[in-house]
């Protein structure tokens, strides 16, 4: 099998979508009735992060471990990759140790550099630009609560930023659309959006874009690396909280989700993130068993 990377929700097809999401539905299962899946026995995941992390070096390390593997956890300020080694050098070293590679950094371009001097798969755990992983586990999330994303409408509310570059991907991939609304001074990087891209909507009402919306979802104001902007944001983002009154305009049977960790009272009402239609930890467990499908099918290819 010819090398996959996974640094983009575009660098999947539709069918490859299909297949690992329903390894995921398998391996989920099987997680709950306490069935061994050690697919990757022997095998050995090297976790590079730049940025912290809860949930993605939980579940990618628990998912390794639980596939029988081996999981390695590096940090850059105790690596040589924080002493300026560089990205293609690390790649050349690290690629021939290991199996699998997941990096969380902050611009895309470290890790598309270090992608291609790798020998092994090179997974996106989240750059400044794109979180597919993410995404994954949300699309995954919504079809396991609700059946097929195709024709439905996703709104987001809140910041332009890797979360809705990763969902506007997704929707061209799936077939769904996405009601975008960002408040003033923080637009769409039109350079992150692929020129044939029909599948959004822009609205400069927040709750307009949850008319009719299928599933409603947002992320915090303040991305990391962004902390500095923090008051400035506050601010610009006054009116996007996601409430009960927006989740009214959406559909009866809508859901919310949040890729966490969020921040009650800012960008979203702790009567929604708490409430009947949230399924935000359903989202959050659903990284593990996504991720461990994603392993798999990068190291092993299709197994089915």
């Amino acid at each position: 099998m010819a090398i996959k990377h996974f640094l983009q929700f575009s660098d999947f097809t539709l069918d490859e979508y299909e297949y690992v999401i329903a390894r995921a539905r398998i391996i989920k299962q099987k997680f709950k009735n306490y069935e061994p899946h050690p697919t990757l026995a022997d095998r050995t995941l090297v976790m590079v992060f730049e940025k912290n992390s809860t949930r993605t070096r939980l579940s990618f390390e628990a998912g390794m471990h639980q596939m029988g593997g081996a999981a390695i956890y590096l940090n850059t300020r105790d690596s040589q990759l924080g002493r300026g080694e560089p990205v293609e050098d690390a790649a050349q070293v690290m690629s021939r140790m290991c199996d699998v590679i997941m990096i969380r950094t902050f611009g895309q371009e470290i890790i598309e550099r270090f992608a291609k001097h790798s020998r092994v798969p090179v997974i996106n755990g989240l750059t400044n630009e794109h979180h597919p992983c993410q995404v994954l586990a949300d699309v995954f999330t919504y079809i396991e609560h609700r059946g097929s994303i195709a024709g439905k409408t996703v709104a987001w509310v809140g910041d332009a930023n890797n979360m809705l570059y990763s969902w506007l991907q997704a929707a061209q991939v799936f077939g769904f659309h996405v009601n975008v609304s960002t408040p003033e001074g923080y637009p769409i990087d039109q350079s992150l959006v692929a020129p044939d891209n029909d599948r959004y909507t822009f609205f400069a009402n927040p709750s307009d874009a949850c008319q009719d919306a299928d599933l409603v979802t947002t992320d915090v104001w303040t991305s990391m690396g962004f902390e500095e902007e923090n008051a400035a944001r506050l601010k610009a983002f006054d009116g996007w909280i996601v409430d009960a009154a927006k989740m009214k305009r959406a559909r009866p049977d809508a859901l919310f989700m949040h890729c966490l960790p969020a921040h009650r009272g800012e960008e979203v009402a702790a009567e929604v993130i708490d409430g009947p239609q949230s399924v935000v930890w359903d989202e959050a467990e659903n990284r593990l068993h996504v991720q461990k499908a994603l392993l798999e099918y990068l190291v092993l290819g299709r197994l089915s």
